[in-house]
């Protein structure tokens, strides 16, 4: 049985989206980072981190869509070594 500490990598709209709701996260991007009418700087805003103050709510459809278009993977740890929920993750290129 695999460790369920270890990091995992994805694409799948599906698979990031149910991880980060499931450890109570919203996707988001850095505020003053965006382009016209595209997502900025992302981000998952999860609760007790950055904040309105840095980091903007934005749409699973835009967040998914800059996702994409920059040609990212979502790094994340499925569960803490000790068990529990983890909000550890990181966008890297594919």
């Amino acid at each position: 049985m695999a460790d369920k500490s270890e990091s995992r990598t994805t694409t799948d709209h599906d698979e990031i989206r149910g991880w980060v709701e499931q450890n109570g996260g919203t996707p988001a991007s850095v505020r003053g980072t965006d382009d016209g009418g595209e997502a900025g700087v992302l981000r998952i805003d999860f609760p007790g981190g950055a904040g309105e103050d840095e980091l903007e709510r934005i749409s699973w459809e835009s967040w998914f869509e800059k996702f994409d278009d920059a040609g990212l993977a979502f790094l994340y740890q499925a569960e803490r070594s000790g068990g529990g929920g983890s909000t550890f993750f990181k966008l890297v290129r594919r």
